[in-house]
């Protein structure tokens, strides 16, 4: 069983308040790696982000086809408890190093077969589109989308750099989906003249 932790339990609500007149939408960010894959829910509404719950999915265990088994089973729980109407995934980025690269993207790739049981659609960003949606730089510190997240969401108390990742891709989802709307609102309206 993977090791489910959550940074601050005190702010996790109940699973079941995102339909909060209708228009809510429940956004879950994934930041997979093979030793822990950080998550972050939101409910997005009206153009605000209200918290719902974090923390990261550690593994354990030299065998790596069981680590990936830990991501697997602990993302499918995630989206048990928590029904993710979409979801946000951090895109996969060239490493230095083969071996870590070839590992992150099979961690991915179990976090994403976890996430598509339930079908509901993904969305993929890279690092530096979600730095730039959160904390207004593309080259930002790790440190700074931590306190930009917790500016953001009014959170009190330490935020894990994975959870904090996990959020700011739900968070930069969140904001990419009002651009798209935006724009395709105008396009309509262009379209009608």
């Amino acid at each position: 069983m993977p090791s489910l932790r959550r940074t601050g339990r005190r702010w996790a609500l109940p699973p079941q308040t995102h339909a909060l007149n209708g228009t809510s939408l429940r956004i879950l960010g994934l930041d997979p790696g093979s030793q822990a894959t950080g998550y972050g829910v939101i409910d997005w509404s009206a153009g605000q982000a209200r918290f719902v719950t974090c923390g990261t999915i550690r593994t354990r265990g030299d065998a790596f086809p069981q680590r990936l088994r830990q991501i697997f089973d602990g993302v499918e729980s995630l989206m048990r408890e928590f029904a993710p109407d979409e979801i946000a995934v951090e895109r996969v980025f060239m490493h230095r190093n083969a071996d870590s690269a070839l590992k992150l993207g099979q961690a991915r790739g179990a976090a994403l077969c976890a996430a598509l049981a339930l079908a509901p659609p993904i969305y993929e960003y890279a690092p530096r589109e979600v730095k730039l949606a959160v904390v207004g730089q593309g080259g930002a510190e790790k440190r700074q989308v931590q306190l930009m997240v917790r500016a953001l969401l009014h959170l009190e108390g330490e935020l894990k750099a994975d959870s904090a990742d996990a959020i700011g891709l739900a968070l930069c989802h969140a904001y990419s989906r009002s651009t798209r709307a935006a724009i395709a609102a105008a396009d309509r309206r262009g379209d009608a003249r």
